[in-house]
């Protein structure tokens, strides 16, 4: 099913083909729940509330976007701010929402830089308001969103009892329960070179664990005979340079999305240093790529 501009798939092995469709069916609604909450192309929703509404006053949100948004905070936290949830503005000047990729204006990214910053998030935890100190701030769903829904899906399919089966957003994010039938490794999953895609640089076994992936070859254009990604630097308001592919494995899809950007962003050094518990699969750009792991 597509959902948040995102096609979700799931695999799923069992003896019951009632409960395996039962469960199928309760996780793809709850994909359709999440659409209706954290759309920002649907002005229903609460999210596009919060937008419209956050920088005039003091919005009342539920306790599920609440936590969502001040995960979101921790990670722009520990990320040193190269992780922001309010990066939109720079995204639509670079042509990136639209497919029409092309070089803003130096005085056109410095008015978006203006109204970036994850600082001006005000978050009430004692009464679960969001407030804007910026009249043009917005918050954007594209860094987290299919994390968080890849987990919900594989928290309703445990829920349900499933013991093997494996959920992806594309080929973005991705979660596997257990082991598919006959290989105890887990599930196998192929990080493709990102020069090539018909090659595979690591090959890696999934077993109740995640793993994201952001590549400068998914979104982009060039110009000038320089190619520019779609993965925003949001500290300088250009596409960040000197990585071509990140692949995050960890405990949470919500994690290993939104770690990808930081670690592309940052690069090798910092993410050698940063990278907490995750297993991070880097490639640098250079005439031959580079491509490490970090254990």
């Amino acid at each position: 099913m597509t959902a948040m501009a995102t096609t979700y798939t799931m695999a799923v092995y069992g003896t019951d083909k009632f409960a395996l469709d039962a469960a199928v069916d309760s996780a793809f609604e709850e994909v359709r729940r999440l659409d209706a909450l954290l759309s920002n192309f649907r002005p229903e929703s609460e999210w596009s509330l919060v937008n419209r509404e956050a920088f005039r006053r003091a919005v009342p949100v539920s306790t599920e976007l609440f936590d969502l948004l001040a995960q979101c905070v921790e990670y722009s936290r520990q990320s040193e701010g190269s992780f922001d949830i309010t990066v939109g503005p720079l995204m639509k000047i670079w042509g990136f929402y639209k497919g029409t990729g092309h070089i803003p204006h130096r005085a056109e990214i410095r008015g978006a830089l203006s109204n970036v910053g994850w600082r001006n998030i005000q978050l009430d935890a004692s009464a679960h308001t969001v407030r804007f100190l910026k009249p043009n701030l917005e918050i954007d769903p594209g860094g987290i969103g299919k994390g968080y829904a890849v987990d919900r899906m594989a928290a309703i399919l445990l829920r349900d009892g499933i013991t093997s089966g494996f959920i992806a957003a594309s080929r973005s994010s991705m979660y596997a329960i257990g082991t598919p039938p006959f290989e105890p490794r887990g599930w196998r999953v192929d990080i493709p070179d990102p020069r090539d895609q018909k090659k595979t640089v690591f090959e890696v076994f999934l077993k109740n664990e995640s793993m994201s992936t952001s590549g400068a070859t998914e979104k982009f254009f060039v110009a000038g005979g320089h190619t520019y990604s779609h993965i925003m630097d949001p500290r300088t308001g250009y596409p960040a340079q000197g990585v071509l592919q990140v692949s995050v494995i960890a405990p949470k899809t919500i994690d290993s999305e939104a770690w990808c950007k930081p670690f592309f962003v940052m690069g090798r050094t910092w993410t050698e240093a940063h990278r907490q518990n995750f297993r991070v699969f880097l490639c640098e750009d250079r005439t031959e790529p580079s491509c490490v792991s970090l254990p």
